[in-house]
């Protein structure tokens, strides 16, 4: 898959992980449109980086997605790639019934269902009969090392990305036979502010690798048209799950 001369869209990429993908593919001669939810954001984005597209939205809002994706194609007739990053990362006490994850929604209206894995398939379905019209085309999926050996106090982020892994593998077989290259990002833990400070109450040192280690994994990675592109040790996570998974999990959980 080339890595210049495309019309990119990310999702959730005003900051962390989807705005290093905006940088590298700025830097690689490709058109690059960016959503986000908070119009905040997106504007320290434009400053930074001028020749981004920008258009705020909420991906987890069906209506919006539709209207995202008629802007995008109407003013960017040309967009060849989408990539799914948009995600939050929430600790979910399961014990206390409903009381976490009603609390996180009624606080700021996120649901780590809606966002990290139906907005993925959503956009896909929206996206899909345009890309089976390009040359070359590809969607990308952002999964996690957490969606193959989870974190229990994170259930349900840990469970999306999971579903994102499993969704990815279907889709590039409903697609194998067309021009859309169907790939997956696979990142270990990444030093953004994806989890609002749960690292901290978990009393976790290590804030991870930076944002730009993973755009850089995903470009040679998209070149070399290596649809799972495990970054750093989410691969070990990867092959962990397979081959070790109960002593890996005892000791990611102890």
């Amino acid at each position: 898959m080339k890595v210049t001369g495309n019309t990119i869209l990310i999702t959730g990429g005003a900051t962390g992980i989807g705005l290093a993908l905006a940088d590298a593919f700025l830097m690689n001669e490709n058109e690059v449109i960016i959503c986000a939810r908070t119009e905040e954001n997106l504007r320290k984005a434009k400053n930074l980086f001028p020749e981004l597209n920008t258009m705020r939205c909420d991906v987890s809002v069906e209506a919006e997605r539709v209207k995202l994706h008629d802007w995008v194609i109407s003013n960017f007739p040309e967009t060849n790639v989408l990539i799914n990053n948009a995600g939050i990362q929430r600790m979910v006490d399961l014990r206390k019934g409903t009381t976490d994850l009603l609390g996180y929604l009624q606080k700021d209206g996120s649901d780590e269902i809606d966002i990290n894995f139906k907005a993925y398939v959503y956009l896909a379905a929206h996206f899909i009969p345009d890309l089976m019209n390009r040359k070359e085309a590809a969607i990308m999926n952002v999964s996690s090392g957490l969606g193959f050996i989870p974190i229990a106090s994170m259930p349900v982020y840990c469970a999306t990305k999971a579903a994102v892994h499993s969704f990815t593998i279907s889709l590039r077989h409903q697609l194998k036979d067309g021009p859309i290259k169907v790939f997956e990002i696979i990142p270990p833990t990444v030093n953004t502010d994806l989890d609002k400070g749960a690292r901290d109450k978990r009393g976790q040192t290590d804030r991870g690798i930076p944002p730009d280690e993973v755009a850089k994994a995903t470009l040679i990675g998209m070149e070399k048209n290596d649809y799972e592109i495990g970054v750093g040790m989410a691969q070990g996570l990867k092959t962990g799950a397979r081959d070790n998974f109960d002593q890996i999990f005892s000791r990611m959980n102890h």
